[in-house]
This record gives structure tokens, sequence and C-alpha cells, in this order.
């Protein structure tokens, strides 16, 4: 009775099943996966405007625009931008984990996108304090307790106030937030695979938005301080693609798109840290074996003290 069931059954749900099956060889499924598969555009394009208005745009609005435009006990243009980022980008990421074949447990969905919002909102309150603090002369390239603004802070006791604050943003809130967002987008790419004996081509639009793409990734890993879990993500994905081909099966213009945008960031992290690479100041603020020197730090190091002269 097995062959007439085997008949029976539906060729996609043999397609999305593929991935999580070794079961069924390869041959087997090559009629069913085709390297046809549609770029998401639509998603691509939103997911690359969000990151770029919306968390790119917060510290430039926090840097460049007045500081009397808002009362400094109210929210202002950066924290309004950051509100808006933390309704979308959930909802991007619901909607990447909708187009992926491979699916996890409703529960994990569930606890990610509570992880995301927390870690959002706790980077919220910490970046609002920052801004308060950069008007009154604090310097983002030294520690909290090097800087004069805290020197002068009595009692002294506030200091570790401060530095639980910087805590929850830096460390905590980074955790919270970029640990599932990285997990979500290498469950994306590891369904971004079709059977086919050439190379996937993408399309124009994809190849437009990689330089985009790969800006923001640069920024997510100088500003972020993610370079940790970037390079993991990266070398993940590598070593999927590796064992998918001896498997039969390639990238698709997602996936590709992907590998290409995480490449050209990495690229883009060695041009950064090589032109920093001997600045004294900054590699006391970032002290360790990886030295990625954060973008709002150079700021106030080189820029701002520029045009204060």
């Amino acid at each position: 009775m097995q062959p007439p069931v085997r008949k029976r059954q539906n060729p996609a749900l043999h397609a999305a099943t593929f991935m999580c099956s070794r079961a069924v060889s390869s041959a087997e499924m090559e009629p069913v996966l085709s390297c046809k598969s549609r770029f998401h555009l639509d998603l691509w394009l939103c997911f690359t405007l969000q990151n770029w208005i919306l968390d790119v745009g917060r510290p430039v609005a926090m840097l460049v625009l007045p500081a009397d435009w808002f009362p400094l006990n109210r929210p202002g243009v950066a924290e309004y931008l950051h509100i808006l980022y933390n309704i979308s980008a959930p909802l991007i990421l619901l909607k990447m984990l909708e187009r992926s074949p491979r699916t996890l447990p409703r529960l994990s969905v569930y606890l990610g996108i509570i992880a995301i919002v927390m870690g959002t909102s706790l980077h919220l309150v910490a970046e609002s304090i920052t801004r308060r603090l950069l008007l009154i002369g604090y310097q983002l390239h030294l520690s909290v307790r090097e800087n004069l603004v805290m020197k002068d802070l009595k009692p002294s006791s506030l200091i570790d106030a401060f530095e639980l604050l910087f805590y929850f943003d830096d460390t905590l809130g980074h955790l919270m937030w970029y640990v599932p967002l990285f997990l979500v987008l290498f469950l994306f790419f590891s369904g971004c695979f079709c059977v086919g004996k050439q190379e996937e081509k993408m399309p124009l639009a994809g190849w437009m938005l990689i330089v985009p793409s790969a800006a923001y990734y640069w920024f997510l890993i100088t500003e972020g301080q993610t370079f940790i879990l970037f390079i993991f993500t990266l070398f993940a994905m590598t070593a999927t693609v590796m064992h998918q081909r001896r498997r039969g099966l390639i990238p698709d213009s997602n996936g590709l798109f992907m590998l290409y945008s995480f490449s050209s960031a990495l690229f883009l992290v060695g041009v950064w840290v090589v032109c920093l690479w001997n600045d004294g100041v900054l590699r006391k603020k970032h002290p360790g074996l990886i030295y990625v020197p954060q973008p709002r730090a150079v700021y106030t190091l080189r820029l701002q003290e520029n045009t204060q002269m």
C-alpha cells in the first residue's frame, strides 16, 4: 500500500519537509524543488527601509537635530523613531518566519519576539538618557567612570546607577535584541535552498539592495557591538551552504542576497578596523582581543571636538 500513498502526497509538502528529512534522496526530490523561487523584494525592501530610517536614523537624529526642538523631560525625534522600530521590527521578523519553509515551535517564536521587544525597550530607555548626557558633556569614547561629568557627581555612588543603566543598554539589552534577530535571519537563510545544477542568479533589485543592506550590517556590528554574533552567524551560513551542496542543493536568490550582504559587511568592518587600528583612546574604550570601535565614539572623539574648536 505504500506506493499509492506516495502518489497522493502533496508535492508542496515534499518541498517543505525536504530540509528536515534525511530519508528522502535528492534524486527523488529534484522534480519538486527548482531554483525558480521568487526573490522577496517587498520583504527585503521593507527590512532595509526600516533599518535605515528607524534604526540608523536614531543616532543621526540624536546628534544632528537641535536639542531645543523638544523639552528634555519629554521624548524627542530619536525616541519616537525608536518606538516605531520596536513595533515594526517584530512584525517584519514574523513575516520573515512565515515565508521560511523552516519553522520553529510557536513557543520559541513567541519567546524570541518577546525578547526582542524587551531588548529594544531597554535600549530605548538607555538611549534616551544617553542623549541627555551628551548635551552636558558626556563623551562616548570614555568609560562611565572616566567621564568628567560622572566624576563631579555627588554622592559618588550615583556612578554605580549609571553603570547599571549602560549595562542594561550595552549588554543585556543588546543580547535580548540581537540574539533572536540573528537567529531569525539564520533560520530564514537555512530555508533558501533549491535543487539546481547551475548557480542561481540574483535579480537587479537584489544587487541594488546589497549596498544599503551591507552598510546597515556594518552599522549593526560596529554600533551594536555584535561582531561575535555576526561572525558566528556568517560561519553557520557558510557551513550550511557547504552541507547543502553535498546534498545537491544551492542557495536561491534570497540566500545569495544574504550571503553577499553579510560578506560585504564583513569587508566594511575590516576596513573600518584597519583605519582606526592605531587609535590609543578607542583601544582603551574597547579593550580585549576583538577591537571594533563604535561610530558614535569616533564622533565624540574626533568630529565633535573639531566642531567645537
